[in-house]
C-alpha cells in the first residue's frame, strides 16, 4: 500500500482550484477539504446575523461569537461537498456575489485565520489529504509533500466566474466580477496575516489556457512522484 501525503493547493481567486483539487482527492482516495468554503462559512454566518452591513463590520460580535460557531464539511457519495453551519446546509449561500464580496475581508481577521487554520491542521492529522486555499502551503501545512500554486490571467478568471453563476441563474455583470476578482487578488496578497504568496518549494500551474483534464492528468503525476519520490 502507497504511504498517504499532503497535498496543498494554493492561488488565486476562480482558478478552478477547488474543481481540481477534489478531483484529485478523489482519484487518489484522499479526503478533501475546501478552505475557502470555510472563510465564505464564517462570511455568510456574520452576515446571517447582522454584523456585516454595507459599510460597516462589527468584528467585537463576531469574535466573541466565535468559539461558538459549528461548521462542518461533508462529502456525498458523489463526492460533491457540502458546508454545514448549526446543522443548516449554505452550500450554495456561500457562493453568493454579496459572499464573494466580503469573504476577503473576513479573512483577513487574525483571529479568524487562526480560528480556521487550527481546524484545518486537525483535518490533516493523519494525511491523506487534499486541501486547497490561500495559505495551505505556507501556514497550514508548511511540510505538506506536493504543493502547487494556481494561477490565470484575471480576465479568463472573472469568465469562469460569470458562466459559473449565470449557470445557477444569478444575474450577474462581468464588469462587476472582473473587478471583483482584482480586488480580492489585491487583498489576498496585501493583507497582514498569512498573504497570498507562493511558497518557494511549490510547483505553478498556470491554465489559463488548460482544460480540466489536462490541468488533472498533470496533477496526478505530480502527486505520483510526491507518493513515490
Amino acid at each position: 500500500m502507497s504511504r498517504k501525503i499532503t497535498i496543498a493547493i494554493d492561488g488565486y481567486s476562480s482558478t478552478g482550484k477547488s474543481t481540481m483539487a477534489k478531483a484529485l482527492a478523489q482519484h487518489l482516495g484522499y479526503l478533501y477539504v475546501d478552505s475557502g468554503a470555510m472563510y465564505r462559512a464564517v462570511t455568510w454566518w456574520a452576515m446571517n446575523n447582522g454584523w456585516i452591513q454595507e459599510h460597516s463590520i462589527d468584528i467585537d460580535q463576531m469574535l466573541h461569537h466565535l468559539p461558538e460557531l459549528s461548521i462542518e464539511l461533508t462529502t456525498s457519495s458523489e463526492g460533491f461537498m457540502d458546508v454545514w453551519v448549526h446543522g443548516e446546509k449554505i452550500t450554495d449561500a456561500i457562493r453568493s456575489m454579496e459572499v464573494a464580496q466580503r469573504v476577503s475581508q473576513i479573512a483577513s481577521i487574525a483571529e479568524i485565520r487562526h480560528f480556521l487554520v487550527a481546524k484545518q491542521q486537525q483535518m490533516g492529522l493523519e494525511k491523506g489529504v487534499v486541501m486547497d486555499g490561500r495559505d495551505i502551503g505556507t501556514v497550514v501545512f508548511p511540510q505538506a509533500e506536493l504543493k502547487v500554486f494556481v494561477q490565470a490571467d484575471a480576465q479568463v478568471r472573472a469568465k469562469r466566474r460569470f458562466d459559473e453563476l449565470q449557470a445557477k441563474g444569478q444575474i450577474v455583470d462581468f464588469q462587476e466580477i472582473l473587478a471583483n476578482v482584482n480586488d480580492r487578488d489585491h487583498q489576498d496578497t496585501h493583507r497582514a496575516v498569512s498573504p497570498l504568496v507562493q511558497a518557494e518549494d511549490a510547483r505553478v500551474l498556470d491554465n489559463t489556457q488548460m482544460g480540466r483534464a489536462e490541468q488533472l492528468t498533470l496533477l496526478i503525476n505530480w502527486a505520483d512522484q510526491a507518493i513515490n519520490p
